[in-house]
């Protein structure tokens, strides 16, 4: 009992460690050196510690093992709330820290410095920053400078960002947008896939291949990065752009086609058991059933849930209901087989045409862009460089069948569906890549033994490669000519000309308006054109677009404006003007070119978006270039003031202020808004106009009887506001003092003529 007790003391953990807590060749030295010295304590006699026993080192040993055990294990919820230091001058065990946190911090802090660095040296350069998040991953990854040895760790996160990436373009989507392009997706999608398929078939059985590895690499190659294509798309603001709509259309098809691939892998590789059509038809016919109750429930429950939360008035809950809402229909169609990815685009389109999808958008915003870095960057940490040095053969094949094959195969499919040359030719750049889902098919094909592991290092370091490929080619594609002049022969040979034949009611016009892009300002332009009676034709290459547009009376063509034919066609040598209205920048600048090198003569109107564009539009010959992001500020500054009460020629003054200042753009004639005063009792609900007597003004020092406004104007001076108090009694011989604020009522023109008398004189 005595030893019990003394055992439980020494083990609980407070105060010093007891002598028979330490190591056996410790108390025997110590025990030596005082029996050597003479001292006494608490040890044994000296006799007692010399004994050469061979058992006691083995005992003491596998006690204090025991000893330590314990009191580790009693210690440790103490030893958690202590720094280590504090922890070990107790005695204790000091807590254990998590290696699951530590990693994730570090490999974060590193992907977030690199990735910095790298993208600020290539935007130097106006590279695109999702090369340099790629380049960043294959720096830091296992086989570049081995900063991150582990990719695994941050391929959850990096899945997060592909779901928020897609929902947050399917929020800038919409149902009405999905059915414009629903024909590029059955159509332009089937052609793409179906050909590379077919092509893939053929090369195998040239090389002596079977059927089934012919049919398998057709799928490896048939997919391509919908993450990817998307990001670049959306930043370079070529989503809604004529290339832009193909290739939205042919991912979504392969999104599609991912669930059978999977399913038919195994039947490729006679590992199948039982039926294999009938599983096939099975797995989609569940994946459709899926998707459809995800429609109908999201666009019947969604409303009513956003609804309730929004009473709420709370930011937190609202963002929180945005990630269940994405994350939940991701999750669902994937139990479908579907793509991630592919359920969140859906949820976002779902969400896109309820009134909370520009919150949504600003919520997730920044997420999303934070989680698709770390993608892209794990994408990146995926290159394996010994491989390149291994089998450099082999990547350069499946890179070339990347790069050229897969691209020429998207550029005939695109030519296909009639559309021109250019636009062939960006959409079978940007589509030249591997594709996310293909790293899983290839693991599914080496499991079922239709690939050796070789093979599938070779075919994964090449489709790496091609992705860090891609951003930079999307980015110089518009500028080489080279690869659109060598299509334009198989352009003729396909009928892909970019302009239907004229009408002959329109195979001779004259000093018309050739209005390009069909939006909502080519609408309101064309309709304006109409009720004024100026003939115009209306050029898009959406043919969906042209072909509602023809419906609905108008005489609109599917042309290329950027093509000398379809100017030709548009008879551009006698037109009045060419209003360009297109979102592609590039397809912008190559239309006034050709247009002047046409029609030398020609007015060109051009609608950008940025005033950075204003110099290289104006030296390709654009007469006038209106700016969205000037004009939106020039009306908006009108709208402010007018607001707050500000008088008109005042307002009129500071809009042509604001016009100077940017850029030096020479002053137009700016027609406002005609408010009426509302916030004003005394006038009712009187259409009135304001004007401010300044010094230089000729009103200034003159009474309302010298100017007689009624008789040469037609509009009534009503009241006048001075010292900050209205007065409704204006007298007749009673001069305008300066600062005076005159309320002017009368039809249009003779307000007009009023400002006009007052500030400038007869």
């Amino acid at each position: 009992m005595r030893r019990g007790r003394s055992t439980r003391r020494r083990s609980s953990g407070f105060g010093r460690p007891s002598r028979r807590s330490r190591p056996w060749a410790e108390r025997t030295a110590t025990s030596t050196r005082s029996t050597c010295t003479g001292s006494t304590g608490r040890s044994s006699s000296p006799g007692r510690e010399s004994l050469p026993r061979r058992t006691r080192p083995r005992e003491t040993s596998r006690r204090s093992r025991r000893s330590r055990a314990g009191r580790r294990f009693r210690a440790e919820p103490r030893a958690r709330f202590l720094h280590p230091r504090l922890a070990r001058a107790r005695g204790l065990a000091p807590a254990r820290r998590t290696m699951e946190q530590l990693p994730i911090l570090r490999d974060l802090a590193i992907i977030s410095i690199v990735g910095v660095l790298v993208v600020l040296v290539l935007g130097r350069v106006r590279l695109p920053a999702v090369a340099g998040l790629l380049l960043a991953g294959a720096f830091i990854g296992p086989t570049g400078f081995g900063l991150l040895s582990d990719a695994h760790r941050i391929q959850s996160l990096a899945e997060i960002g592909v779901v928020l990436l897609l929902f947050g373009i399917g929020l800038e989507f919409s149902l009405e947008r999905l059915r414009q392009i629903a024909k590029t997706v059955t159509i332009g999608g089937s052609l793409q896939v179906g050909l590379t398929i077919l092509a893939s078939v053929l090369c195998a059985r040239l090389a002596g291949q079977t059927y089934a590895r012919g049919i398998l690499f057709g799928f490896l190659f048939a997919l391509s990065s919908t993450a990817l294509v998307l990001r670049t798309l959306a930043e370079r603001g070529e989503v809604d752009a004529p290339h832009g709509r193909f290739i939205v259309g042919a991912l979504i098809f392969q999104d599609l086609c991912v669930v059978p691939m999977v399913l038919v892998i195994p039947i490729l590789a006679g590992k199948s058991g039982g039926d294999p059509a009938h599983d096939l038809l099975l797995a989609l016919g569940k994946a459709a059933l899926l998707v459809l109750v995800t429609v109908v429930v999201a666009r019947s429950l969604v409303p009513r849930f956003f609804a309730l939360v929004d009473r709420a008035r709370s930011r937190e809950l609202f963002l929180m209901a945005v990630l269940g809402i994405c994350l939940a229909t991701a999750f669902f169609t994937s139990l479908a087989g579907l793509s991630l990815a592919l359920g969140a685009f859906l949820a976002g389109i779902l969400l896109a045409g309820s009134e909370y999808a520009h919150r949504a958008i600003g919520d997730v915003l920044p997420l999303r862009h934070a989680f698709t870095s770390l993608f892209f960057v794990s994408l990146g940490m995926l290159l394996d460089a010994h491989v390149l040095l291994d089998r450099p053969l082999s990547v350069g094949l499946y890179l070339a069948a990347f790069v050229i094959g897969k691209g020429f195969i998207a550029t005939l499919s695109a030519l296909s569906m009639r559309f021109p040359a250019r636009v062939a030719w960006l959409a079978g750049v940007g589509l030249a890549q591997f594709g996310e889902f293909g790293f899983v098919l290839a693991t599914l094909a080496e499991r079922n033994g239709l690939i050796t592991p070789s093979e599938d290092r070779a075919l994964l370091a090449a489709g790496v490669l091609s992705m860090i490929i891609t951003p930079l080619a999307m980015h110089l594609a518009p500028r080489v000519r080279a690869g659109e002049k060598i299509l334009k022969p198989l352009e003729r040979l396909l009928g892909a000309r970019g302009i239907d034949e004229p009408m002959p009611e329109h195979s001779a016009l004259s000093e018309h308006v050739i209005i390009v892009g069909y939006g909502v300002a080519g609408k309101m332009l064309a309709r304006a054109l109409a009720e004024t009676s100026v003939p115009y034709l209306v050029l898009e290459l959406n043919a969906e677009t042209v072909r509602t547009a023809r419906e609905a009376g108008e005489p609109a063509y599917y042309a290329d404006v950027t093509s000398p034919e379809a100017l030709a066609s548009a008879r551009v040598e006698h037109a009045a003007a060419l209003v360009l209205l297109i979102n592609d920048p590039e397809a912008t600048r190559r239309a006034v070119a050709a247009a002047k090198q046409s029609a030398p003569k020609i007015p060109v109107l051009v609608r950008a978006h940025y005033i950075a564009a204003d110099r290289a539009l104006m030296e390709l010959g654009a007469e006038e270039v209106v700016f969205e992001e000037l004009e939106a500020g020039l009306e908006m500054i009108a709208r402010v003031l007018r607001r707050r009460g500000i008088p008109r020629n005042v307002i009129i003054e500071r809009v042509n202020v604001a016009r100077r200042e940017s850029k030096g753009l020479f002053i137009r004639k700016q027609t406002l808004q005609r408010p009426t005063l509302a916030t004003l009792p005394e006038l009712g609900e009187l259409k009135v106009e304001t004007f401010l007597v300044r010094r230089g003004s000729f009103a200034c020092g003159k009474s309302p009887f010298d100017l007689d406004l009624r008789h040469k104007t037609g509009a009534s001076l009503v009241a006048i506001r001075r010292g900050g108090s209205l007065c409704e009694d204006v007298t007749a011989s009673a001069p305008f003092r300066e600062d005076d604020v005159l309320y002017l009522v009368g039809k249009l023109v003779a307000i007009e003529s009023a400002v006009r008398l007052l500030d400038e004189g007869d």
